[in-house]
């Protein structure tokens, strides 16, 4: 079966009961959306706020290729089988976006036997939190030119405004557009443009923030352009913003829960792309499943190079959330591939592409013992298509590394085919004390961070910039030297060419601009193509998504 019709032969149990058994979590507490999804209010978040934490896991991955990984699919399997291990376990999860669920992906709840669901609910719309953040983002950008429309009081420069607009859809067409088109009573004509909704402020800020006050602050603190002086900065309070873009939020600041398959409590909040922006759920929701649950296990986006980066540099950072061990996941399918092996032959048995593309796997993994300081299991999520020889070789090719490796059949049997797993892990985090290493100190310039990230991470031997670029960075870190980078980059690859495969060594990553996301608190730095508004692809997953006249949905994968 497909994976939705897996999941909508599930048998789900109301949220709010479930709740309530598994975390004595009373209704009142709680803002039920229909009857398997389920707000959870912010006054029973700060009641927790003596408990102890549990034990965080984080789960990342190899860099992806178009045979897939399983991420969240491993995720919820290893939550499931700690549950099924009789220990108390929450997974934490990001919400989907539409625009690659219409693109490439189609869905993103996990899949097989390790989902969460109401899955059709989960991947189109859920609980309205993208769109609430994009109206908010969108509010911003009408108060801004509706400002310079009436005077423009504030002296903004037209053409230093560095707020886009956003939607929640993939579509290139949007990148670049001219705005105030049709005479003076449409506002004042200038360029502007689009980017994804993942990759708005908005969402980085929900993400990161740890109160509605917090929220509050950091959406006054976005800068969104410049004086006519051309130095000054113009904040989002200066437009009396904040306060109304707090107030569309309000319900989308508040943790979503919904249950995996087996009926675990799951909580998915929030979801920036980790190619163009932080890749981490929210930090509200990783402390509240920290004070309920004894093991949290969380995801990052795409490889370990990327979303584990900033889940540490960033969202670790800013937090104070210390995770206590990584699970690096990897297929034999995947790693064949870069090891050069075409897609449609990923389900031949090749030894020798296994074994070059491994090198993918080693890099990843000497990054999240050395550069991050944590130990690593990794995680093979297995396939029907993998032999007993390529199995083998990889089993061989880790323990070499001196790498912890377990073969994992979550995705066929749930929670069962992930109990070795579980073990594994539990036998690192019950005998560790959290922690982990920063890559970068925060007390180096900018372009240092960059630096440090790009050669010590992706293996580059250099890093370039244009004079304008770098001439940026060395203002910004006169006032915002401390803020950590977030480096938006193809995920298919340690270089900027999502061509190359496996582990490449002595490129140059070349920085193509930066932006100041002050209400986040981070620097942004695009390097090479890599686009903040994607595009669909020639044949987009929106063609096979229907809806029968009872409603059934198909064609979500």
């Amino acid at each position: 079966m497909s994976d939705i019709e897996i999941a909508q032969q599930a048998n789900m149990k109301p949220i709010i009961d479930l709740v309530k058994q598994q975390y004595g979590i009373d209704a009142k507490h709680l803002d039920p959306i229909g009857h398997y999804k389920a707000k959870m209010s912010l006054e029973y978040l700060n009641s927790l706020t003596d408990q102890e934490d549990g034990k965080l896991i984080l789960v990342t991955a190899i860099s992806p290729t178009p045979a897939g990984e399983g991420k969240t699919t491993t995720t919820v399997g290893l939550g499931d089988a700690l549950n099924r291990l009789n220990k108390k376990a929450i997974m934490c999860l990001r919400e989907p976006s539409l625009g690659p669920c219409f693109g490439v992906k189609g869905g993103a709840a996990g899949g097989g036997y390790a989902q969460v669901v109401p899955m059709e609910d989960i991947n189109l719309h859920f609980t309205g939190d993208f769109h609430a953040i994009g109206v908010a983002h969108n509010l911003l950008s009408a108060l801004i030119d509706n400002h310079i429309h009436h005077g423009n009081e504030l002296n903004i420069d037209p053409r230093r405004i560095q707020w886009k607009r956003v939607v929640d859809m993939n579509d290139r067409a949007l990148r670049d557009i001219v705005v105030g088109m049709g005479g003076a009573a449409n506002g004042f004509l200038r360029e502007d443009g689009f980017d994804i909704v993942v990759a708005s402020e908005v969402m980085a800020i929900l993400c990161l923030a740890t109160s509605r006050a917090d929220l509050k602050a950091r959406l006054g603190r976005i800068v969104i352009g410049y004086k006519t002086d051309k130095i000054t900065p113009v904040y989002a309070r200066d437009l009396n913003a904040h306060g109304a873009m707090a107030a569309v939020l309000k319900d989308a600041l508040k943790p979503n829960l919904v249950q995996t398959l087996e009926n675990n409590i799951a909580i998915i909040h929030g979801g920036p792309f980790a190619n163009i922006a932080h890749g981490c759920n929210t930090v509200m929701a990783t402390q509240t499943a920290l004070k309920l649950a004894d093991y949290v296990v969380t995801e990052a986006g795409f490889g370990a190079d990327l979303g584990a980066e900033k889940f540490i540099d960033i969202k670790c950072r800013m937090s104070g959330i210390k995770p206590s061990a990584v699970v690096l996941v990897a297929t034999v399918r995947a790693l064949k591939f870069h090891g050069g092996v075409a897609k449609e032959q990923l389900n031949q048995e090749n030894l020798a592409a296994l074994a070059q593309g491994f090198a993918n796997l080693e890099r990843h993994y000497h990054n999240i013992t050395q550069h991050y300081g944590l130990p690593c299991v990794v995680c093979i999520n297995h396939f029907s298509f993998d032999t007993d020889a390529e199995i083998a070789l990889l089993q061989q090719r880790c323990v070499d590394l001196g790498a912890t490796c377990v073969v994992s059949k979550h995705w066929a049997k749930g929670g069962a085919g992930a109990e070795d797993l579980a073990k594994a892990v539990l036998n690192i985090v019950d005998h560790r004390e959290a922690g982990c290493r920063y890559v970068y100190d925060e007390n180096l310039s900018l372009w240092e961070k960059i630096e440090a990230i790009a050669t010590k991470l992706y293996g580059a031997a250099n890093v370039t910039a244009s004079a304008k670029v770098k001439s940026q960075l060395a203002e910004w870190t006169k006032d915002y030297g401390n803020f950590p980078i977030c480096i938006a980059k193809t995920q298919m690859s340690f270089s900027t060419n999502p061509l190359t495969k496996g582990a490449p060594s002595g490129h140059t990553v070349e920085i193509r601009d930066v932006r100041l996301a002050n209400g986040a608190g981070f620097i942004v730095a695009i390097a090479g193509d890599i686009m903040t508004m994607p595009g669909l692809p020639k044949v987009p997953a929106a063609e096979r998504i229907d809806i029968d006249d009872d409603g059934r949905i198909t064609g979500l994968f």
